[in-house]
Parts: C-alpha cells; sequence; structure tokens
C-alpha cells in the first residue's frame, strides 16, 4: 500500500503544477474573456474570438511589472513566506516556482552547459546548478542537471569537476539537443 501511495504523489507531483498552470491559463482567459471584454470591448459590434487571450496576456505582463516594482516586493514576498509555510503547498510550490527561475528568473541555472562523463565512455549532456556543495557538506562535487529526452524532467548528478567539460554550445541548443534525444538541429556556437 506504500508503494502505491508513493506512486500516487509522485504522480501527483507531476501533474499538480502542469495542471494548475493550465487551469490557471484557461480560467483566465474564459474569465476575461466573459468579465472584463464586455467592459473594455463592449462597443465592439462583433464578438472577436481570442481577445481574452491578448487581455490574458496583457494583464499577466502588467501583473509582472507590478510584482516587480519595489512597493510590492515586500507584499509579494510575505505572500511567498505565507505559502512557503504551508506543509503540502510549500513542497510544490517552492519546487516549482524554483524550477521556473531557473529557465525564466533571474537566478537562471541551466545557462552552463557541460559535457559529464558518468563512466569510462559514458556521458551525458548536462548544465552546472551549483558549483559550491559546502552547505550540504559535500566537497569536490559539482551538482549538474541532466535532462530526459522528450520529458519535463532529469536527474542531478554530484561529479567530480574533473569529470566535467564546459560546452562551447548556446545553453538553449543544449537543452534542445538533449531533451529531443540528439535529432535536432543546432547552430555552430558564436561568441557573444
Amino acid at each position: 500500500m506504500k508503494t502505491v501511495l508513493n506512486y500516487f504523489l509522485r504522480g501527483l507531483l507531476f501533474i499538480f503544477p502542469l495542471y494548475a498552470t493550465i487551469f490557471v491559463i484557461v480560467f483566465l482567459v474564459n474569465w476575461l474573456d466573459s468579465a472584463v471584454n464586455p467592459i473594455l470591448f463592449g462597443w465592439l459590434p462583433i464578438q472577436i474570438p481570442g481577445l481574452g487571450l491578448i487581455t490574458s496576456f496583457i494583464f499577466i505582463a502588467l501583473l509582472g511589472f507590478i510584482i516587480s516594482t519595489a512597493l510590492t516586493r515586500p507584499l509579494v514576498n510575505y505572500f511567498e513566506t505565507i505559502l512557503s509555510r504551508i506543509p503540502f503547498i510549500k513542497i510544490i510550490y517552492t519546487a516549482f516556482k524554483d524550477f521556473s527561475e531557473a529557465f525564466l528568473g533571474d537566478k537562471k541555472k541551466f545557462n552552463k552547459p557541460v559535457l559529464v562523463t558518468l563512466a569510462d565512455g559514458l556521458d551525458r549532456i548536462g548544465f552546472i546548478t551549483e558549483r559550491d556543495l559546502s552547505i550540504l557538506n559535500i566537497e569536490n562535487r559539482v551538482a549538474v542537471y541532466c535532462p530526459h529526452s522528450y520529458n519535463f524532467s532529469g536527474n542531478l548528478f554530484l561529479v567530480e569537476p574533473e569529470r566535467v567539460q564546459i560546452l562551447k554550445i548556446d545553453p538553449a541548443d543544449a537543452m534542445k539537443f538533449a531533451v529531443s534525444a540528439g535529432v535536432t538541429q543546432i547552430e555552430p556556437f558564436k561568441s557573444k
């Protein structure tokens, strides 16, 4: 029974952030189409499908602007502190937030593509996510995240720095190459 519950929780951890994101976007688009668009665009003689999507984009961008201002930052931090104290929500919210910030935020972590040697003759493409693991009392190791092909998951390996070779490739191209199982075309690296 414990194994089934463990599988259920793993499945829930995968599906919940995905479902929540889709639900929020669909809810927001439908809400803006039905509630806000008649107010903003009620003067139009015809109904324009997709206007809610455009309004949603503008609304989310405006929300991002408001969140990033100095006046609202303490309020956002307080809200995130509350979320990080709720037992089950804490796990999902902080993991999803950290992972999305690793791709999109100021704390981008997937910007150092590497070739990591896992065994003699066995290498993987990955990304150095942390060079200093002393907070975990681990010396002489770096954290390398290796994405899975055709999946929204991956593995974290703690490897010796000598087993890591920095790749001279655009991080986005490295991610596409790894996720596509090596079938995507990548451009030659041009230093910036």
